[in-house]
């Protein structure tokens, strides 16, 4: 094919096509108007435009999660860059692979301080796994070619492209032709790694299988659970490995670290043998890490070699692919009975459950997950804000696939869940997508709910609303002696927040139905436990979006707990009013 002629924001999307991009969340602006009169005229790519650029990132990022390809989200310079930051550390924290496109003032006015510059190269500098200024529109192509490549590669993250608004008024030559994105090629185990790693699997008498979330990034979830299966090894999984394993398999204690199951963290802290496969030995993970799996020899695999010790010593440290790693383990497994410490371990399941104490008369928001789990056939995407009802929807609904939690982990960022669901739901048009928010997380992005209605989204919202930032509240029950430092939503009433939530004479403060209606999005209240299998019925029979808001009464209900600073034996599993 011959070279054509472009202007650079018309290469930027030839770019985004030629590698397959199909959907873009992007706002405009001053330095961005050319790339969305490019966009415009894009026969291949469908712009969703959100309502806020922290909205777009987010979105962007869920759709990243769904389908595992690259998200891509642009934005003006300035504020509109400095927007997309929270979406951008997200991605970074989380491992999500995403290419964020910025429009920046002229070449020659950078470092001039005019009108809605902003250093966004340096503003995220920490928090993407590379950027890159674009000086010369010739170098576009292969910048483009390059932000792709590293993004998607290795351990996958965000990269930033920031283009002067010169550069995309500028022509160049543009060869489709010379796009060739690199496949990368997974990293294989050393053998003497493997032959190392398969002394110690056949030694260990009490083994332990972690999964983290770099086996579903490394598409190995079937792979682990037949490693499981051959070894007869229990399987733990962090926060975002969730869906590795299904939650139903005999073989799996669910999730562990601060919020995980009893028997998730005694089998991690007291096997022999520890073994971390695409996890990173997280502070919520291990509480604290000297005392973490303290008799165990350590195995972790990563693709990421400065993760490897950085938290956690590891005896054996395994730079590679867990995929190919798996694959080597699974050619010859090594059969060992191991029937006492898994019958061990039945126990523990057994006797420590996820579970909650039912309190007739309240609307319990753990009670509202394990129905929607039943009543949905356990088959939904879930993505949830962040607080006590993230908790709740990793510990009370039933997953049995990757990529069915799509949630904000090592960030931790409220506001993630009403646009990453949106973006979700674009990337997977045909499958269930619902929004589990608490009425603190999901008010700091409910302007999307426009982007819900105009871009035909059937995103399903459950809103538990309790007028608390009820995990910052829960943590001042637990350990500021319940003392309230500004987490009550609602509207105290003669200096008490008492009675508030929870009886049908008080007035919804605010009202989430009424100003879904004004987006013209049905809704529901949900008062009384009688009421839900009903609400949620309506919501699922009802075609596009559907708003449920709940109102769940505060209580400090995420149990158990791992207190900050404590080791797991320091677990709490009953809360003292």
């Amino acid at each position: 094919m011959a070279k054509i002629r472009l202007k650079g924001s018309e290469t930027v999307i030839r770019c985004l096509e030629e590698f397959g991009v199909d959907t873009v969340f992007a706002y405009p602006g001053g330095q961005a108007i050319d790339l969305h009169q490019a966009l415009s005229r894009s026969k291949k790519i469908r712009v969703i435009l959100p309502r806020h650029e922290q909205g777009g990132a987010f979105a962007a990022n869920g759709y990243a999660r769904a389908s595992g390809k690259v998200g891509v989200a642009t934005a003006t310079s300035g504020p509109g860059a400095v927007n997309l930051v929270s979406g951008i550390a997200d991605a970074y924290m989380d491992s999500v692979p995403m290419v964020f496109i910025t429009g920046q003032v002229s070449s020659r006015m950078i470092g001039k301080n005019v009108f809605q510059e902003t250093d966004i190269i340096g503003v995220t500098r920490p928090i993407v796994k590379h950027s890159l200024l674009v000086l010369a529109v010739e170098e576009l192509p292969d910048i483009m070619r390059r932000a792709f490549e590293i993004a998607a590669s290795g351990r996958p993250g965000p990269v930033l492209v920031d283009v002067p608004k010169n550069i995309q008024q500028s022509f160049c030559e543009f060869d489709p032709a010379e796009l060739k994105i690199t496949p990368w090629q997974p990293v294989p185990p050393r053998k003497s790694d493997m032959e190392q790693f398969r002394r110690m699997l056949a030694g260990s008498e009490r083994p332990c299988l972690c999964l983290g979330g770099g086996i579903i990034a490394a598409g190995a979830s079937a792979a682990a659970v037949a490693f499981a299966e051959q070894y007869r090894l229990p399987v733990v999984t962090t926060l975002m490995g969730i869906g590795s394993i299904p939650d139903s398999h005999e073989l799996s204690l669910r999730w562990l670290g601060m919020h995980g199951t009893v028997a998730a963290n005694r089998a991690a802290n007291e096997s022999d043998l520890f073994i971390a496969m695409g996890a990173r030995f997280d502070d919520r993970v291990t509480g604290r890490a000297d005392l973490f799996a303290a008799k165990a020899k350590i195995v972790h695999v990563d693709i990421d070699d400065t993760e490897i010790n950085k938290n956690k010593h590891a005896d054996l440290g395994i730079l590679a692919d867990v995929g190919k790693v798996l694959e080597e383990l699974n050619r010859d497994p090594i059969r060992k009975e191991r029937s006492s410490w898994l019958a061990e371990i039945a126990e523990w399941k057994k006797e420590f459950p996820f579970t909650f104490e039912r309190r007739p008369g309240r609307l319990q928001a753990q009670h509202v997950i394990k129905t929607l789990s039943r009543m949905t056939g356990g088959k939904a995407v879930i993505v949830p804000g962040v607080g006590q009802h993230q908790m709740w929807s990793a510990q009370f609904y039933d997953y049995s696939f990757p990529r069915q939690l799509l949630t904000s982990g090592g960030l931790g960022a409220m506001g993630f869940g009403l646009p990453a669901a949106m973006g979700a739901k674009a990337a997977l048009p045909g499958k269930l997508v619902i929004n589990i928010d608490g009425d603190g997380s999901f008010q700091m992005n409910i302007q999307e709910l426009g982007t819900l209605v105009v871009e035909g989204l059937d995103v399903k919202m459950m809103i538990m609303d309790n007028l608390h930032l009820g995990m910052v509240a829960q943590w001042e029950d637990m350990f500021y002696d319940h003392h309230r430092g500004n987490t009550l939503l609602g509207r105290a009433r003669g200096g008490s927040p008492e009675g508030l939530p929870g009886k049908e004479e008080n007035t919804p403060f605010p009202d989430f139905v009424t100003i879904a209606s004004g987006y013209g999005i049905p809704g529901r209240h949900v008062w009384k436990e009688e009421e839900l299998e009903e609400a949620i019925g309506e919501m699922l029979s009802t075609p596009g979006p559907f708003l449920l808001d709940l109102h769940t009464p505060y209580e400090c209900g995420v149990l158990p707990i791992i207190p900050p600073g404590k080791d797991y034996r320091s677990i709490v599993t009953e809360y003292e009013e």
